[in-house]
């Protein structure tokens, strides 16, 4: 009869990504925020908020590291998984933090350290394997699409309610300053029609308007004729 053989996570990687879980809660990186999933500590989900003086501000980056049984011994698989411009998605980035370097890793680098490296070559524009060139236009289009993108990922949403909370709370006051913007182009576009209906005839056919002008005219004219010959008419 076969075993069935369970393999277990080692206790330095266990015990290890515990002990940078509470540095991290104690003392966190700017601009990113780090949780593991609760059913795999082996696998970290990150979001980084766009920095100011930067074309990714405003948005918000979900990502993910994925740690080697033999961590720290090992580096992590680096992945961006927000469109952001600047990494492709889905993709293990080649990073010197991350598993395409083992050569330049370090054991004592913590996930502190993997996750400052990371913004840090973020808002660099150093070319690397699993990094794209894009304008800062696209990065700006689409760190303002980073919130419908995100809040469609059930993982991002579970892991991060806070910041769910938060860019909800923005998209709202997105929508309603849209809004705002199209009621008072409608209401100004409705005070302009009525104006331009009336100014419309006469700037369509000039010479229907003085037609028009010369006809009155003439009536005018007859009109006093008449009165002119009743009173001569009445004084007689």
């Amino acid at each position: 009869m076969s075993r069935k053989v369970v393999h277990k996570v080692p206790l330095t990687a266990t015990q290890r990504l515990k002990q940078d879980y509470i540095r991290l809660k104690r003392d966190p990186v700017p601009y990113v925020t780090a949780e593991p999933l609760p059913s795999n500590i082996l696998e970290w989900h990150y979001v980084v908020r766009g920095p100011e003086d930067t074309p990714y501000f405003g948005g918000y980056y979900h990502g993910k590291l994925v740690f080697p049984r033999e961590f720290p011994f090992r580096p992590p698989a680096i992945y961006m998984i927000t469109p952001n411009g600047r990494f492709k998605c889905n993709q293990r980035l080649c990073l010197s933090i991350s598993d395409f370097h083992p050569d330049t890793w370090n054991p004592a680098w913590s996930v502190t350290t993997i996750l400052t490296g990371l913004l840090s070559f973020m808002v660099e524009e150093t070319p690397t394997l699993g990094s794209v060139e894009s304008s800062v236009l696209t990065k700006q289009n689409l760190a303002s699409c980073s919130h419908t993108f995100n809040l469609k990922n059930d993982t991002f949403c579970e892991l991060f309610p806070e910041i769910v909370k938060e860019m909800k709370e923005k998209l709202s006051e997105t929508l309603r300053g849209q809004a705002s913007l199209q009621e008072a182009v409608k209401s100004k576009t409705d005070a302009i029609a009525p104006e331009n209906a009336q100014q419309a005839p006469q700037l369509a056919n000039p010479e229907a308007n003085r037609g028009l002008s010369n006809v009155f005219i003439l009536i005018a004219v007859a009109a006093f004729g008449l009165v002119v010959n009743n009173i001569l008419k009445s004084q007689n």
